[in-house]
């Protein structure tokens, strides 16, 4: 069966009940959608403030294939896994973003019998959270415009807009635009261009707002443009925007609750990439997540040199986080693809490529401990195609490297196929739970910063800029001298170069463009080709999907 329909066949049980049952949450406080999502009340989760923290589980992978490494559907099966085996454990997750459901990845709420449900609620448009984000977003966008038309008091430059539009779509078209045609009464004529909605500064700011409050004063620090003199910048707050903003926002900053097939609670909330953004979802969510159990397994976007690295370096950095240990997502088809194999030949045996595309697991494990100083268990994520031979290879492998990896079937068996997985990791961090370390220390340059992560995280040999992208984060260290860096470029390489498999190393990595999200907290260094905002590949997901006379949403996967 495909996902969809395996998840259709799902016994639900009432959120409201689930909740109550599984982590003692009073109905009162939560506000259903529907029968089986609901969100959690601020005042609640302000409640649990004095509760002691579970231990948190970050799952993360190695770099992206077309074949498919199941990171979601590895973090659903873990969490099912840990609940077999007798403990409390919570799932956090990221929403998915509509682009990708339309596009080429598709949704993101696991696979096969690891999935969260409803399955096309979460995939499609949920409890509305990422259209409050864009309607936040853009209200900023047309106050500016319409500030200029007034009479600009604020003295903005129109050449120096700093803040887009977004849209949560693909749709290369809108990459660069021009506004204002048509004469006075539309605006000011000036070029514009639109970013994804999860690449929204909004985005971010949600994830990383700790409350009300916080949030609204972040909105307030956004850097929208720059005066006319060149160097003042102009604030949100100065257009009044904030207030009006965390109106739009108050309900999306609730975490999200739904269940697994196997009826445990998973808290969706947030949904920035990690290859243009920081890759992770609420600290909100996280936060009461430990707070209401024992066990939390949450997953960062993409590859650990991605999203782990941003997990680690700006989330834990600013939420005082402390992942115990992390769980490395891999497939045999996946390393076989960096080791050469042409995706169409995938499901053969062969242990010459597994050998040469393994180089890209030993980096991320070597990552993992000697970068984020944390202890690392490889999951592989079993396909059926996958041989004797080639699984023992690997497992082999991963012992030599000094690590344990264990063969987990939950595509396939559910939360049961997860058990062993889930008691190597319990064990773990039961025994010996780590203490993360940072890949660059708080107060250095920026530009050192980007080299650390370049250099020991990439494999790079060096890191190059044009004098205005280096004289820019002079200027904005000076300002900000504690602020991380969140590295925009491509998941499927180490590299900048996307077909460079496997694990590249010596090569240049070349920063094109510096961003300052002064709400987030951080600066965005944009290196090789990334887009903020995707295009549809040539046969884009949306062309198989369809409504049956019966109303259901059939071809999303």
């Amino acid at each position: 069966m495909s996902d969809i329909e395996i998840a259709r066949q799902a016994k639900m049980i009432p959120i409201i009940d689930l909740a109550r049952v599984k982590l003692g949450i009073p109905p009162q406080e939560l506000d259903p959608y529907g029968h089986f999502k609901a969100k959690l009340s601020l005042d609640y989760i302000h409640s649990l403030e004095n509760r002691p923290d579970g231990k948190l589980i970050l799952v993360t992978a190695i770099s992206p294939t077309p074949a498919g490494e199941g990171k979601t559907t590895t973090t659903v099966g873990l969490g099912d896994g840990l609940n077999r085996i007798g403990k409390k454990a919570v799932m956090c997750l990221r929403e998915p973003s509509l682009g990708p459901c339309f596009g080429v990845k598709g949704g993101a709420a696991g696979g096969g019998h690891a999935q969260v449900v409803p399955m096309e609620d979460i995939n499609l448009h949920f409890t509305g959270d990422f259209h409050a984000i864009g309607v936040a977003h853009n209200l900023l966008s047309a106050l500016i415009d319409n500030h200029i038309s007034h009479g600009n008091a604020l003295g903005i430059d129109p050449r120096r807009i700093q803040w887009k539009r977004v849209v949560d779509m693909n749709d290369r078209a809108l990459r660069k635009i021009v506004v204002g045609l048509g004469g006075t009464p539309n605006g000011y004529l000036r070029e514009d261009g639109f970013d994804i909605v999860v690449a929204s500064e909004v985005m971010a700011i949600l994830c990383l707002a700790t409350d009300l409050d916080d949030l609204k004063q972040r909105l307030g620090r956004i850097i929208v443009a720059y005066k006319t003199d060149g160097k003042t910048p102009v604030y949100a707050c100065d257009l009044k925007a904030h207030g009006a903003m965390a109106a739009l926002l108050k309900d999306a900053i609730k975490p999200n609750l739904v269940q697994t097939l196997e009826n445990n609670i998973a808290i969706i909330h947030g949904g920035p990439f990690a290859n243009i953004a920081h890759g992770c979802n609420t600290v909100m969510a996280t936060r009461t997540a430990l707070k209401l159990a024992d066990y939390v397994v949450t997953e960062a976007g993409f590859g650990a040199d991605l999203g782990a690295e941003k997990f680690i370096d700006i989330k834990c950095r600013m939420a005082g986080l402390e992942p115990a240990v992390v769980v490395l997502v891999a497939t045999v088809r996946a390393l076989k693809f960096h080791g050469g194999v042409s995706r169409e030949a995938l499901n053969q045996e062969d242990l010459s490529a597994l050998e040469k595309g393994f180089a890209n697991l030993e980096k991320h494990v070597l990552n993992i401990r000697e970068h984020y100083r944390l202890p690392c268990v490889v999951g592989i994520n079993h396909f059926h195609f996958d041989t004797d031979a080639e699984v023992e290879w690997l497992r082999q492998q991963c012992e030599n490297l000094g690590v344990k990896a264990v063969i987990a079937r939950h595509w396939a068996e559910g939360g049961e196929g997860a058990e062993e997985l889930a008691r190597v990791v319990a064990e773990q961090v039961d025994a010996q739970p780590g203490r993360h370390a940072f890949v660059y220390e708080k107060d250095a340059p920026l530009w050192n910063k980007i080299e650390a992560i370049a250099t020991k995280v990439y494999g790079a040999a060096t890191i190059s800029a044009d004098a205005k992208v280096r004289q820019q984060l002079e200027q904005w260290g000076e300002l900000h001298p504690d602020y991380p860096v969140c590295m925009a470029k491509t998941q499927m390489s180490f590299s900048t170069d996307a077909g460079a498999r496997g694990a590249p190393s010596g090569h240049n990595l070349h920063i094109r463009e510096v961003r300052l999200a002064n709400g987030a907290g951080f600066v965005v260094a944009i290196a090789g080709d990334i887009m903020t905002m995707p295009g549809l590949p040539k046969v884009p997901a949306a062309e198989a999907i369809d409504v049956d006379e019966h109303g259901q949403i059939i071809g999303l996967f």
